[in-house]
């Protein structure tokens, strides 16, 4: 099983690499990161990590030749399985609002809006208490009160209730999960997740939608 880790200079590499690794190990699955869309168009599994502002992310990810066609081939036409990882998770939605308004893949319909917290700190920054709202087979093992790492300001908002796999509390219900189809992402990074994390990694490798 071959697994695409997108790179479009936009997301933590190495940490992602090191950890898909490690579970890629367990269940016979080989990593590649690669900027490639022809890799990633035949890909069995593709990860599509991000960190920083919404729109640069868009805009490094439109600047790879081919990736967003072959993402789409890849993720809505064959039906690959696929995860983004925080802002990975966030292109999915309709449009971010981060800096001005910015189209979003459109794969998840919603909108990533300021998270609004007061009296809390922004960027939310650090471990948090996950509450399942839907069970999924990406989250098998993974219960309500398990810490994930968290480091973002802006949060998606779906439109769609049952697309909201997982919250968590901050200054109000924030998205931690969302999914649908074959496709799911995680405001928070599994990497830096620890034992939830990477139970959560080694899960999305052997997932058949």
């Amino acid at each position: 099983m071959k697994v695409a880790l997108v790179d479009y200079d936009s997301g933590n590499l190495h940490s992602a690499q090191k950890a898909l690794q490690l579970m890629g190990r367990e269940t016979g699955a080989a990593i590649e990161v690669t900027s490639d869309p022809d890799i990633v168009r035949k890909a069995d599994r593709i990860v599509l990590p991000g960190d920083g502002a919404f729109p640069a992310c868009r805009k490094a990810l439109d600047a790879v030749e081919g990736m967003p066609e072959a993402l789409a081939e890849a993720v809505l036409t064959r039906g690959v399985p696929f995860l983004g990882i925080c802002v990975g998770m966030q292109m999915l939605a309709t449009t971010g609002h981060e800096y001005r308004e910015t189209p979003g893949l459109g794969w998840i319909a919603g909108q990533v809006v300021a998270i609004d917290a007061p009296g809390l700190k922004v960027p939310h920054m650090g471990w948090n208490d996950l509450v399942i709202d839907h069970p999924h087979p990406v989250l098998e093992g993974v219960a309500t009160g398990d810490h994930a790492y968290f480091v973002h300001g802006w949060q998606f908002r779906t439109t769609d209730p049952a697309h909201r796999l997982a919250h968590v509390d901050y200054g109000g219900q924030v998205s931690a999960v969302v999914g649908r189809d074959n496709i799911i992402g995680t405001q928070f990074h599994p990497e830096k997740s620890q034992a939830i994390g990477l139970r959560l990694i080694a899960n999305f490798l052997r997932w058949k939608p």
